[in-house]
């Protein structure tokens, strides 16, 4: 993609910077939570399925963040590593801390919900002086996602990491990642998102999002309004999904391109996003056209969402290009 710089040579591809959890993914769908007895563990969080998401299609990846000093975290560290990924930026906690759950819900393809634990975790613990710039420096690209914005030391490890990006000519991808439980009101999001988006080159995420950190306009905005908005700073790509409907993405040259979905067997709706953004990144850190990047977004999201788990059911670019080459699309 022409318009985005990366940095050749340079060992990591990719580091995602945030949340590190554990999914726990109910047993016994077509249920509501309360008749669920079961669950199956994964490795979960946004930023970290997104992560893992990149690895299995090949590239070179890195994470920072911190995780508990127990069972859990060490699950967590165990998995990224197999999955290949880069763990000196991770780091144990040591305050006695734990490790944020999700509890997930699926009562039907479309009727899906979570239920997140989210007090005293670890990964909101991360500090400013656990960023190393060196690490930073190092890769092509960085992504943050947005909850780890929701509360200090983590929000203010995020902007260090965002300084020594944009210092390094480190390609920054913004997840907007709005979950409304971490945070304390819609105007607090909307001032971190804001200066965090200020700063960043690829900006994701759905309408919904883009209008809670826009909720200081009275207007409603259209998509183009909001690309344009973001155009005035660093942003270079800004993609709004609209679920079901596809994703647009407009470039600060003035092209917007539209992104279809595929047809696949829906088990649930959660992980579409996550899937979405790794095979993007994958796609225009390989150079190509953004319409060719969007659909193997797209793609991957189809994917993942016939499978039970997120990160487990991130594919590998074998099977995307096998899925493709039978995909259908479907009309809007």
């Amino acid at each position: 993609m022409d318009q985005l710089d990366f940095k050749a040579g340079r060992p990591l591809d990719l580091i995602a910077v945030g949340r590190l959890a554990i999914d726990l993914n109910s047993d016994q769908i077509n249920q509501p939570m309360e008749n669920v007895r079961s669950f199956t563990k994964y490795v979960g969080g946004s930023p970290a399925n997104i992560a893992i998401g990149a690895a299995q299609l090949g590239l070179n990846v890195g994470f920072v963040g911190k995780v508990s000093n127990d069972q859990m975290g060490r699950f967590i560290v165990r998995f990224l590593k197999e999955k290949n990924l880069d763990t000196s930026g991770v780091v144990v906690d040591k305050t006695g801390a734990v490790t944020g759950l999700t509890f997930t819900e699926i009562k039907s393809p479309q009727d899906c919900s979570i239920l997140m634990y989210r007090d005293n975790v670890a990964d909101l613990k991360l500090e400013p002086s656990e960023i190393s710039e060196d690490y930073i420096r190092s890769a092509k690209a960085m992504l943050i996602s947005g909850t780890a914005l929701a509360a200090s030391p983590s929000r203010e490890a995020v902007f260090i990491a965002l300084h020594y990006a944009r210092k390094h000519g480190v390609i920054v991808f913004f997840d907007l990642d709005y979950r409304p439980y971490t945070w304390n009101s819609e105007q607090e999001t909307a001032i971190y998102y804001h200066l965090a988006t200020e700063k960043s080159d690829v900006i994701i995420g759905t309408r919904d999002e883009f209008d809670i950190m826009e909720s200081f306009a009275k207007e409603k905005k259209t998509d183009q309004d909001t690309a344009r908005k973001w155009f005035d700073y660093h942003a270079k790509i800004v993609v709004i999904k609209h679920g079901s409907k596809g994703s647009v993405a407009y470039t600060k040259d003035g092209h917007s391109h539209t992104g279809g979905i595929f047809k696949t067997k829906v088990l649930k709706t959660f992980g579409a996003g996550d899937s979405y953004a790794a095979a993007l990144i994958y796609g225009l850190l390989n150079g190509w056209d953004l319409p060719e990047a969007m659909e193997y977004g797209s793609a991957s999201a189809s994917i993942v969402i016939s499978r039970h788990s997120c990160s487990e059911a991130m594919p590998t670019k074998e099977e995307l290009d096998a899925f493709l080459r039978t995909a259908e699309k479907l009309d809007d």
